[in-house]
């Protein structure tokens, strides 16, 4: 592969090992004592996605650990308001939880479960980062990288709590440019921003249907991080310029 630019995608291939975030949560609930159904589940889940995309819950200031936290409090209040879950009785005050919170979780405090689903996700990110930020510090050496995410508008706060902000040269986030994948055109707005042409830029992603297939057809070459996802997607792999399946790969085929 010939190229002089990466195009990242965040959410899943950075910071989860290319398991749909779904995935992660679930396995935050179950480890949480959370008992409910798988379906009730993702129910629960797509409704706190489109929450989130329809009102403005999450702020620019919002951490990794704040987001959790209000996405684990809108799924939650999803399934004990259909009566698929109750929480458990208080005994005591719960503990605040230990890490890096930076400022503005907004309004009430949340409830006891959320805050351990949130922790329990926060923490499988962290153990992801160990693996996927050396290798980003290793291309950002060799290579002007850019970051094209659909996100809620706290991006920047996240790779700065994560360490991993100054790497990014450019970032196209879609709560700020209004353009969202699956559409190429959040792509060639990273490929404007990087001002290399499209075909000497490689996108990295973790989804076929919104990172590979809009990426190509914006011009760019592409590496899908084969992973765990939402379950339910058509794939192609003769589509993608290269297939990995560990995130520690790219430091050999983007030498």
């Amino acid at each position: 592969m010939y190229i002089r630019a990466i195009i990242f995608d965040y959410g899943g291939t950075i910071d989860t090992a290319s398991t749909h975030w779904s995935e992660v949560l679930w396995e935050a609930f179950r480890a949480s004592g959370i008992d409910v159904t798988k379906e009730q589940f993702r129910e629960a889940y797509v409704h706190g996605e489109r929450t989130l995309a329809r009102e403005p819950l999450i702020k620019p200031q919002h951490t990794m650990l704040d987001l959790l936290r209000i996405k684990a409090d809108i799924e939650l209040s999803y399934l004990q308001e259909k009566g698929w879950w109750q929480p458990a009785a208080p005994s005591v005050p719960a503990a605040p939880s230990a890490g890096r919170v930076s400022g503005g979780f907004p309004a009430e405090t949340p409830s006891p479960a959320a805050s351990a689903v949130a922790r329990y996700c926060y923490d499988y990110v962290l153990r992801v980062l160990d693996v996927s930020g050396p290798v980003i510090s290793h291309l950002a050496d060799r290579y002007p990288l850019c970051l094209v995410s659909n996100f809620y508008g706290n991006i920047q706060a996240i790779l700065t709590d994560f360490g991993l902000r100054n790497y990014f040269s450019h970032i196209i986030e879609s709560a700020v440019v209004g353009v969202r994948k699956p559409d190429p055109r959040i792509f060639q707005l990273g490929v404007t921003a990087l001002g290399i042409p499209a075909k000497d830029v490689v996108v990295i992603g973790d989804s076929f249907s919104k990172d590979i297939l809009p990426a190509r057809a914006a011009g760019c070459q592409t590496i899908w991080y084969r992973g765990i996802g939402w379950g339910d997607e058509q794939v192609d792999e003769s589509v993608p310029t290269a297939i990995i399946d560990d995130f520690r790969q790219l430091d050999t085929l983007l030498q």
